[in-house]
């Protein structure tokens, strides 16, 4: 019951406002309503407050024509409809059709919907600001409610959800949850959001230290996670948002990571990925992500099932890691696991070209502050990126990374991308 009212109340802002603030509403009640707090069945498929929210959302888009006569499609739009029917066509080798169809059409409403909402919506620069600043309010407040989770072990936002005793680490910190599934989840959303409300600080100068003061809440709600990936996620997005003033030797910077990357394979006794477990909190779980690759690529875990996949089976990786079941805790493999290369293909293509997008429209941007915020939303795909290789990410962390993709894909008219004249390759050395 209380699933429904909340649905119906944000279907009903949604009807009456402003579609971006409509947008606001669908984003808000994502990060709040615990993602798996009651559901509405339509048959077999189960319908959580956002997926109603969204479908609310969607009318009143089509009720204004001047969005969707204004809509382009480009190939970044083609990419997210192939990687779900490449999905589905990769799934139905080895998955119930029915039970395909239930998990691709649940993923289709949490992803390729609030993407394509933010594509037909979020197109100019006052929208957007508008977008993040309620983001920026909403998860700062949030965080609020995950410090003191963290602080007490105390979780104000279970809303009657059985939780387990939140772990404690470094002798004084619970792992917060808040309204998400499991802490990590928390924790890696958390970073996604502030690195990308960052770019406030610059857009909205009358109010510079007050979105840098909500910024910094957000942040430490990504430590209250008490996580490594959200914390090597934060510490990712930090160190490139810290780049911007060095932005021009971004070549520079990547041959001297793979230079060192390179020199920990040959100076040392373990690879290269395997040596973040020394600041990992827990170095048990560091090893078996290690593990879980090397057994997975290198050690025969995909043999005979590369092209289309596992399915949703459990590969059995497990019993030549720790003998457990398989705990597939990185989203790259996840996606190859299920659905093989005609699935992972399409999903590295899809990244590439979000990628591809960004830092294409950033080097045709001349202001300084319209540069800023778009490379804070590079900052937050960037750690999300990196989170890939620590977690397999679900619920309201995808949402919001296929709103930074509609965000990316629509950049180019978000804000003055003029051709900049000054932009040559000695630029590099400046």
């Amino acid at each position: 019951m209380l699933t429904i009212l909340v649905a119906i109340t944000g279907s009903v802002l949604v009807a009456f406002l402003r579609p971006v603030l409509g947008l606001s509403v669908y984003a808000i009640l994502s990060m709040w309503y615990p993602y798996c707090v009651g559901a509405v069945s339509v048959g077999t498929i189960d319908f959580s407050v956002g997926r109603i929210v969204i479908i609310a959302l969607f009318f009143k888009i089509f009720f204004s024509a001047n969005l969707v006569s204004r809509f382009k499609i480009i190939l970044l739009d083609k990419l997210v409809i192939i990687l779900f029917a490449a999905e589905v066509v990769a799934g139905i080798t080895k998955i119930d059709a029915m039970k395909l169809l239930e998990n691709r059409s649940g993923d289709f409403f949490d992803m390729a919907l609030p993407y394509f909402a933010v594509r037909l919506i979020i197109t100019n620069r006052r929208e957007l600001i508008t977008l993040l600043k309620t983001v920026a309010w909403s998860a700062a407040l949030l965080a609020i409610f995950g410090i003191y989770e963290s602080l007490t072990g105390n979780n104000l936002l279970k809303l009657g959800r059985p939780l387990p005793i939140p772990a404690i680490r470094l002798n004084f910190f619970h792992r917060a949850q808040t309204t998400f599934h499991q802490t990590i989840y928390y924790g890696v959303f958390s970073t996604m959001v502030a690195a990308a409300c960052a770019g406030l600080i610059k857009n909205a100068k009358e109010h510079k230290y007050l979105y840098l003061f909500l910024v910094v809440l957000m942040f430490l709600g990504t430590f209250s996670s008490m996580s490594s990936g959200p914390l090597m996620c934060m510490i990712g997005s930090l160190l490139f948002i810290a780049f911007y003033k060095y932005r021009y030797y971004w070549k520079q910077a990547l041959i001297v990571i793979v230079i060192l990357c390179g020199m920990v394979e040959i100076i040392s006794n373990r690879h290269f990925y395997d040596v973040i477990d020394r600041f990992a909190f827990s170095g048990e779980s560091s090893w078996y992500r290690g593990r879980l690759f090397e057994v997975a690529i290198f050690e025969g875990g995909m043999s005979g099932h590369w092209l289309t996949g596992y399915g949703f089976s459990d590969p059995d990786w497990g019993a030549r890691i720790d003998g457990n079941r398989t705990d597939i805790v990185n989203h790259y493999l996840l996606e190859l696991c299920q659905y093989g290369l005609v699935g992972f293909v399409p999903f590295c293509a899809l990244i590439f070209t979000v990628v591809k997008r960004l830092f294409s429209s950033f080097w045709k941007i001349t202001n300084d502050t319209h540069r800023w915020m778009v490379w804070c939303i590079g900052a937050s795909l960037f750690g999300v990126l990196l989170a890939f290789n620590s977690v397999a990410l679900f619920g309201t962390p995808m949402v919001m990374l296929y709103v930074i993709f509609g965000l990316c894909a629509n950049l180019s008219t978000l804000v003055n991308a003029q051709p900049n004249p000054q932009f040559t390759v000695p630029l590099l050395r400046k």
